[in-house]
């Protein structure tokens, strides 16, 4: 308590300096967003009337959920460090926090990257309109290192990132306005500006060269296809096995591939009540049950659990298909809304060999079509009292 009341004296001092006519005044936007990321604002509205005062307010949630990223983000570093081990052959010889520190060297410049270039373009949008910085990138800025490859290059890191925050978020807005989820624009720019970067090449999940002393040098010749792009290419049965699949030992983008650490997040989520738990569990059953069917058609090689635990369904469903601003908001929207994200993604997986991957797409589709779907659900709730009233 004794730090915060310090922290409070800090910012009151300070204070003077960022208000009009101060000499710090053209950076009141990078103040306020300091200072209400440490306090809950006591201040409300100008409009009279009762207020209800509330300590979680925004900036709380977007800390929630970055928490709640926590486990996959510190598992997919320790499994970047596996990976290049693996790969290299050398893996009865690396330890586990050598695995891990070198993991966490290759992911952390593209978290520096993400931060530096989507806060520094917020900052620079609020200056210019003379408003507070917006606390959505809080999110966006640590997913979008988690939903590439290792070894995207960080200056595709970052102008994908400067294309998403300006085009998919400022441009309509900024937080709260934006239809489309930030950090899978991100993807999508990189997916179809550099696909030999995503996807194109099995070497793109594997760190390949050592790190200040740290890891090891992977020969030329290896190859570490993820386990959806082995069923692309061709393949009846996985390498990997069922239980590395749900722990997350295999090739894939860095945060999307330990299910057990994707669902301590929902649980935080879930627990919190920061994520609807309708669309995550529509998400699950919408691809579990479509799974089902071309499985059952002979579609499919890979059963519904394994379709369910690979490649971004589980992290996508849990942390960007709950997105409150781009997904259904009613409450029976939730429901087609979830569903109609794992129907997409499964379908786009079977049914299109060249994109072995469909959620970065089924859930773009959704966040297009969720206003539709809300104002379907509305408009039927109108009709329904328009009818009891009138008897």
């Amino acid at each position: 308590m004794s730090i915060m009341n310090a922290l409070r004296k800090f910012f009151d001092k300070i204070k003077p300096n960022f208000e009009e006519g101060g000499k710090l005044h053209a950076f009141r936007s990078l103040y306020d967003g300091f200072e209400t990321f440490a306090f809950v604002p006591n201040t409300t509205s100008g409009r009279a009337g009762t207020h209800v005062h509330d300590a979680i307010d925004s900036k709380r949630i977007m800390s929630l959920v970055v928490i709640a990223l926590v486990p996959a983000l510190l598992f997919g570093m320790y499994n970047v460090g596996y990976q290049n081990a693996l790969a290299a052959g050398q893996l009865e010889n690396a330890t586990f926090w050598g695995m891990f520190w070198f993991g966490f060297l290759a992911v952390l410049p593209k978290i520096i990257v993400s931060y530096v270039v989507g806060l520094g373009i917020e900052f620079t949008v609020a200056q210019w309109k003379n408003e507070e910085i917006h606390e959505g990138f809080l999110v966006s800025g640590i997913i979008i290192p988690m939903i590439v490859p290792v070894n995207t290059p960080l200056w595709m890191l970052a102008i994908a990132t400067a294309f998403a925050v300006i085009f998919a978020k400022e441009i309509f807005g900024g937080t709260g306005m934006n239809i489309f989820n930030v950090a899978l624009i991100t993807r999508a720019f990189l997916f179809f500006s550099y696909p030999s970067s995503m996807t194109g090449d099995d070497t793109v999940w594997v760190a390949q060269n050592t790190i200040c002393g740290l890891g090891f040098d992977v020969p030329d010749t290896f190859s570490a296809a993820t386990p959806l792009g082995e069923i692309a290419a061709g393949a009846t049965a996985l390498s990997s096995s069922f239980c590395d699949q749900v722990c997350g030992f295999i090739p894939g983008s860095i945060g999307e591939t330990s299910v057990i650490a994707i669902a301590l997040g929902a649980i935080l989520l879930l627990w919190t009540g920061v994520a609807s738990w309708k669309t995550m569990l529509s998400v699950f059953v919408g691809g579990a049950l479509t799974a089902w069917l071309y499985n059952a058609l002979g579609l499919s090689p890979l059963d519904a659990c394994q379709h369910i635990v690979l490649g971004g369904f589980c992290f996508g469903a849990v942390f960007m298909a709950t997105d409150p601003v781009t997904s259904a908001r009613t409450e029976g929207g939730k429901w087609v809304y979830g569903f109609l994200i794992g129907f997409v993604a499964i379908t786009v997986r079977v049914l299109n060999p060249g994109y072995p991957e469909g959620m970065m797409l089924a859930i773009l589709l959704m966040n297009l079509a969720a206003p539709l779907i809300d104002y379907c659900f509305v408009s039927r709730n109108i009709s329904k009292r328009a009818k009891r009233a009138a008897k």
